[in-house]
């Protein structure tokens, strides 16, 4: 037995001994039909969870930790299917449940927060009628009852101003806030199992640990059970009682968290843990993890003679000024006094409408080259100043300057035109940004097209299968549709769209949010070596403070649409001047128990 620091022993994996257990998963096997036969995306698998307990599940893109969660509960995609196991919950077997009974035990028994809140969420219904709908059906209260207690677990989530939030809609909310409003709906019901697959994804470090603090408080409190499917293992050490690591639809080790992150007996458990980005150290380069997805890699290019690295050739003499102007420029980016308001609360009467101020005087500049990151909490304005740069939103005030070339006062005009084609974006959820009926040779070529780098279709074909390599895909993945893909390869395709028109300027806006480490280390190192061989200038946003002390020259910190402090990034993480900064840096998640060895694969 191995000891338990809160009292009570444990068997071999972990388990306490005299807890209850929840559920009890054994040699559970999910396959999944293709013409080429059967694809088994969980094999021959088994664990328990205890009650008030936190199982982590980790593991590379693809290795078949959603597909656990989603068997549980029911929500397999056609056409897998569960062949093999049981799955007892509270002492019943799921499998021989009907439809009809697995509808009535999610949400009133079993929770589950979805990794992507925009796709979990109805965009044509308020997030009031959605949580009230939900509370309603699975405890049946009154309306008003139910009303209150959306109000309640809007708050209890951390998001201001509940009793206003219930009236918008999901694309009104910023990503972190649509998480936090997937979490109130898992936890509408009163579950005794709740299931979150990266629950943390889109938060910044303070919403994130508070909401860490509310899952280890209702764990504590009620005795609910929770399967913490994630890819940060500074959460798993922070809310974790047992890790479980996954490979391949394989379970490769289980332990107490203290155990499997401290002193890891597995190469690959190794492995992962040795590619977590330090957050007390910047390194030149991330270690990359040996058991990557298809053993594919990034392939480096050389700028003189590649296809990226080639100039655009323009027909307007604005173009041709641009591209005389982005060689001789220091500054890529110049931003002066940007101001933006949303409408929260919509009325004919000017005075009874509430706005909010989502930028306010917002003022940088980025030099020619550099990686520029943006941190804050979610909801900070970090993301929208990104997409005023872009030119996806028109400021209400201020301007923007790209390579010397205004693209705010006149964004029809040739000249913010040809500006807004040197900067492209990567989106911070690479699902939803892809057109699921094109398939991925249709949507990296799109901007081709668009932008006319070519005219020949036999060019444009071998421009996508190269950018597909370059990207560690491989050209075969052109005719495949985005759904067929992980996130991690989801992402890659996003980064090798982005790339298709040759921009000078790439923004990044939570590039790695939904990524595991070991691909996390490849994006960021593919990132990387793209600068340095085509001298992009990049914008980095995320709520990841490690990767950002790592891929960032300078950072800007926001709150509440303003920036707080503008430094370097070694000052910024030893001697933060701001308040707000401090804070930010404070919470971190805590990597004391990590294993200082590993295996460091470059």
């Amino acid at each position: 037995m191995l000891p338990n620091s809160t009292g009570g022993a444990r068997d071999q994996s972990g388990q306490l001994l005299d807890r209850p257990q929840t559920l009890s998963v054994r040699d559970l096997v999910v396959e999944f039909p293709t013409r080429r036969g059967s694809l088994k995306a969980v094999d021959t698998i088994a664990f328990d969870v205890g009650e008030g307990e936190v199982l982590g599940v980790v593991g590379e893109s693809g290795a078949g930790k959603s597909t656990i969660g989603n068997a549980i509960i029911g929500l397999l995609e056609p056409p897998g299917r569960v062949t093999a196991g049981e799955i007892i919950f509270q002492g019943e077997n799921l499998r021989d449940y009907s439809p009809e009974q697995m509808r009535r035990v999610r949400g009133s028994k079993i929770g589950m927060i979805f990794q992507d809140p925009q796709t979990s969420l109805n965009p044509l219904v308020t997030i009031g009628n959605q949580l009230t709908e939900t509370i309603m059906s699975t405890t049946n209260v009154p309306p008003a009852e139910a009303h209150d207690r959306a109000v309640a677990l809007l708050e209890a989530v951390g998001l201001d101003e509940p009793r206003l939030r219930l009236n918008l809609y999901p694309h009104e909310f910023s990503g972190g806030m649509r998480q936090r409003v997937v979490i109130a709906l898992a936890l509408a019901g009163d579950p005794a199992l709740v299931i979150a697959d990266e629950p943390t994804t889109a938060l910044d470090v303070s919403v994130q640990a508070q909401i860490l603090d509310l899952i280890k408080s209702i764990c504590r409190s009620r005795g609910v059970a929770v399967i913490f499917v994630t890819h940060d293992i500074g959460v798993i050490a922070t809310v974790a009682d047992r890790v479980t690591v996954m490979y391949q639809g394989q379970i490769v080790e289980t332990g107490p968290v203290e155990q499997i992150l401290g002193a890891p007996k597995q190469p690959y458990t190794k492995s992962l843990i040795a590619a977590v980005p330090p957050s007390d150290r910047k390194l030149k380069r991330f270690s990359s993890v040996d058991f990557i997805e298809g053993g594919s890699k990034f392939r480096s290019i050389d700028p003189r003679t590649h296809w990226l690295g080639q100039s655009l050739q323009f027909s307007s003499s604005e173009n041709q000024i641009l591209e005389q102007s982005s060689d001789t420029m220091t500054t890529a980016i110049s931003t002066r006094d940007l101001n933006i308001s949303f409408v929260l609360k919509k009325s004919i009467f000017k005075s009874q409408r509430i706005l909010n101020h989502a930028v306010k005087n917002v003022s940088f500049d980025i030099h020619r080259g550099e990686s520029f990151g943006i941190v804050g909490e979610s909801g900070s304005g970090k993301s929208t100043v990104a997409r005023i740069i872009a030119g996806l939103y028109r400021p209400s005030s201020g301007t923007v300057e790209i390579f010397g070339r205004n693209s705010t006062a006149k964004p029809q005009s040739r000249a913010a035109i040809s500006a807004r084609r040197a900067v492209q974006m990567i989106f911070q959820d690479p699902y939803s940004s892809l057109n699921p009926r094109m398939r991925v040779e249709s949507i990296i070529s799109e901007p081709i097209r668009y932008h006319r780098t070519t005219e020949n279709s036999s060019e444009t074909a071998a421009i996508v299968r190269d950018l597909l390599d370059h990207v560690g895909l491989g050209s075969s993945a052109a005719q495949r549709f985005p759904h067929e893909f992980s996130g991690g390869q989801r992402q890659r395709i996003a980064i090798a769209r982005a790339l298709a028109s040759r921009p000078r300027i790439l923004i990044c806006d939570e590039p790695t949010s939904a990524l595991d480490v070991s691909v996390q280390a490849q994006i960021l190192n593919l990132l990387k070596d793209l600068q340095d061989e085509l001298g992009l200038t990049m914008i980095f946003i995320s709520h990841d403070l490690p990767v950002i002390r790592q891929m960032c020259e300078r950072i800007a910190v926001m709150k509440a649409g303003e920036i707080c402090e503008i430094a370097d990034t070694q000052d910024l993480f030893e001697d933060p001047k701001h308040a707000y900064s401090k804070m930010l840096i404070s919470m971190m998640p805590a990597l004391d128990m990590l294993s200082p060895q590993g295996v460091s694969v470059s």
